[in-house]
């Protein structure tokens, strides 16, 4: 008489997989198992409690993080139409066990030892996918490949794997497949090449026998039916008489080690494509949600919502585009001998009809309904990192609720609940959390803020890794930049950063270093890269309530000793140490305005530079025309400047240089300054063509920076200036062609058209 033994299901599944999904939860309904045990971490047993709470909506995942280096993480990521998420919830429901039996996070995670070289090696081939992200398994090979799912392809007599899956599994409503596709799979693991990847190899080996070790567990403590939910490629190695557990204990002996957490956290339906550890990428997740989630007439309903998507872009479609639509897409699908019609059937007609050709409407309807940006939520009692659980807090404390889509918002930083989210969202920042990316609001006041914010899975990761530098948002934010001193420009960026996150605990310590560091300093580019954050910072000073008279007083230090050195820096520099050197100097030159009583200082130091002989010709154009706009010498002596670095015997590769850096400024000067203007267009007539080729890739660069209308009105003056004087002294005007022009001045003066 044969021995007994519990009656065990094993269910190969394809990760993400709607059609899978659902006859895994038919089969589960059917066999009614005492105990589910599914493809994963087993660290997650503790996690399953959650899995009831209402507040756990996929798609979710499973986050793994090493405790002593959270950058070594692994996610486990599960929609509401993968199979082991319908497994967790069905098991949740009707009160069976729940185990995950993959190999443990703690290994998966762990630096890696070198393999038992000695082992024997079973005549198995390693656990892949197919060539997209559409894998029937989910593990990532670095050598060797297989493609299981090709090969019962092709003896189906499909040149195209992703379709016979899709035929065969995911487009069916009913039936059960598990059977079938474990035979099929056999044959294709004993019919494998025996080459691939040792390494690989093992891993898959040890998974394999892990998955065997949990499954002999369960069997010894009585249980009875038992399923198992598992990648499709491992169901024969689970099936049947299992082997001595000898062999599977050897292989798993002696394997490192890391201590490791693991918790829910939100997902996306878009970030389905990307997978770490053991989680399968998948690249329509929208449309495999729709497969599982219509009840029925899935063409039709699908149609439906690709046209809501289009009207609400304010593209006219109508209910005739949708029926001619789904007439196309069922005899595509006939035509190509489909039991149904599939995603390539329904995209070429919503392209077709729908769109009406148009790529810009079909891309419209591929971003938000056959991948979608469905964000899922985790609740706020599982178990996280203290720096989540305070971020959560404060994000809800400023009204901003994580979100996967992206949008504008202005913040008024006079107004509490607008100032409290600037805060949140710069101290993210300085952890490098970007949800929200500062941007242009178009007003000039300091109290206004642009930000696009977009919450993005991957920075719950960073979260944990943020979480080494402090239990809270804002002590984590300040020991950050309390690290942040390794340069003087360094220094300065992090008290800026301070004073826009509202750190002010942190402030007395960078500006003792800064003290420090700059006593020691002697590098004139390194000071004044320092000044400019500084500076910079005092703008926010009122609306954000923090006194920045200190900052401002070591800022002024920074640039007087700056100032100091500043001709010695710059004497002799070679061509591009010069242009390096300018642009520092333009950038303190916009700020310098912004250090009460600093601008005297500043031009006294301009004026210097102009007595030195060795000065580069582009930082000496730029100074002349920074003193000019400053008020600091007249047109006159610019003229003469001007007309004397253009007439003095250098390389027209040099005048070229220091006209470039004259006209830095832009060009309304010489459109008001005839004088200067005609010095410019004397010197060009008086070139060589050698020097004028030479000199002419300067001067497309300098005017190429113009605006378009700077242009043509420098153009219309040159034009002018070209004329003999009495002839300019006859010219009337033209009433028809000055008659738009007088409209427009009425309008803007408040005159009316």
């Amino acid at each position: 008489m044969a021995e007994s033994g519990p009656r065990i299901r094993v269910l190969g599944v394809r990760h993400h997989g709607p059609g899978s999904a659902r006859a895994v939860r038919a089969a589960l309904a059917e066999l009614q198992p005492r105990v589910v045990l599914i493809e994963g971490p087993p660290e997650a047993d503790a996690l399953v409690r959650f899995v009831a709470d209402e507040e756990l909506r996929p798609p979710v995942a499973l986050l793994g993080y090493r405790n002593d280096d959270p950058s070594k993480a692994a996610f486990w990521p599960l929609a509401v139409f993968s199979p082991e998420w319908q497994a967790l919830s069905w098991a949740v429901r009707n009160g069976a066990g729940v185990r995950f039996m993959d190999l443990p996070a703690a290994n998966v995670l762990a630096d890696p030892a070198p393999g038992p070289e000695a082992l024997p090696v079973d005549d198995q081939p390693g656990d892949d996918q197919p060539g997209d992200d559409h894998g029937v398994d989910d593990h990532r090979r670095s050598g060797w490949r297989t493609d299981p799912i090709a090969v019962l392809a092709r003896a189906g007599g499909y040149d195209d794997p992703e379709r016979w899956w899709d035929d065969v599994i995911e487009s069916r409503a009913d039936g059960d497949p598990f059977d079938a596709v474990a035979e099929a799979m056999a044959a294709v693991r004993e019919a494998a090449p025996p080459e691939r990847d040792p390494e690989d190899q093992l891993t898959e080996d040890r998974r394999e026998a892990h998955m065997r070790k949990m499954l002999r567990a369960v069997i010894k403590e009585g249980h009875d039916p038992i399923a198992v939910v598992c990648g499709a490629w491992h169901a024969p190695a689970l099936s049947g008489k299992l082997p001595p557990a000898t062999r599977d204990n050897q292989l798993l002996r002696g394997m490192p080690k890391a201590k490791v957490t693991l918790a829910w956290v939100p997902w996306t339906h878009s970030r389905l494509g990307l997978y770490s550890g053991y989680g399968a990428g998948v690249e329509s997740p929208g449309w495999y949600h729709h497969l599982f989630t219509a009840p029925d007439r899935v063409v039709e309903r699908w149609m439906t919502r690709a046209a809501g998507v289009l009207r609400d872009h304010d593209l006219p479609t109508s209910s005739a585009h949708v029926i001619e639509a789904v007439r196309l897409a069922d005899s595509l699908a006939a035509l190509r001998g489909r039991p149904l019609a599939g995603l390539a059937e329904v995209g070429d007609a919503v392209r077709s009809v729908l769109c009406e050709g148009s790529e810009v409407a079909a891309g419209i309807v591929l971003r938000e309904a056959v991948i979608g940006e469905q964000l899922g939520t985790v609740p706020d009692g599982a178990p996280t990192v203290p720096l989540e659980a305070d971020f959560r807090a404060a994000a809800r404390a400023a009204r901003l609720k994580p979100a996967a889509e992206e949008r504008e918002i202005v913040l008024d930083l006079r107004g509490d609940l607008d100032r409290r989210r600037s805060v949140l969202l710069h101290r993210l920042v300085v952890l490098g959390i970007d949800w929200g990316e500062p941007i242009a609001t178009g007003g000039l006041g300091t109290f206004k803020e642009g930000w696009l914010i977009a919450w993005r899975p991957e920075l719950s990761v960073r979260l944990v890794e943020a979480s080494l530098w402090g239990t809270t948002v804002a002590g984590a934010a300040g020991a950050r930049l309390l690290r942040r001193t390794d340069t003087l420009a360094s220094i300065t960026g992090a008290i800026a950063a301070a004073l826009t996150a509202e750190l002010p605990e942190v402030l007395p310590p960078l500006l003792r270093e800064l003290d420090a560091r700059a006593a020691r300093t002697n590098d004139v580019a390194d000071l004044l890269d320092a000044v400019v954050p500084l500076a910079e910072a005092q703008r926010y000073g009122t609306v954000r309530g923090t006194d920045t008279a200190e900052l401002a007083r070591v800022a002024r230090a920074l640039l007087s000793r700056a100032c100091a050195g500043l001709g010695a820096a710059l004497a002799g520099l070679a061509e591009d140490a010069a242009a390096d050197a300018r642009e520092r100097i333009d950038r303190v030159h916009r700020v310098v305005a912004l250090l009460p009583g600093a601008d005297v200082e500043w031009y006294a130091a301009l004026a210097a530079l102009l007595g030195r002989a060795d000065l580069p010709a582009g930082i000496a154009g730029r100074v002349v025309r920074m003193l000019l706009d400053g008020g600091r010498i007249d047109g006159e002596e610019a003229a003469r400047r001007l007309h004397a670095a253009l007439s003095i015997g250098t390389p027209a590769a040099e005048k070229a240089l220091w006209a470039e850096g004259f006209l830095a400024g832009g060009p309304l000067l010489l459109i008001h300054d005839e004088r200067l203007l005609r010095v410019l267009d004397a010197w060009l007539a008086e070139l060589g063509e050698d020097d004028f080729v030479e000199t002419l890739p300067m001067l497309r660069r300098t005017f190429g920076r113009f605006a378009p209308a700077e242009r043509r009105e420098l153009n219309r003056v040159a034009d002018r200036l070209a004329e003999p004087a009495a002839a300019r002294a006859d010219t009337e005007v033209d009433p028809d062609h000055a008659g738009g022009v007088l409209a427009t001045v009425k309008m803007i003066i408040g005159g009316g058209p």
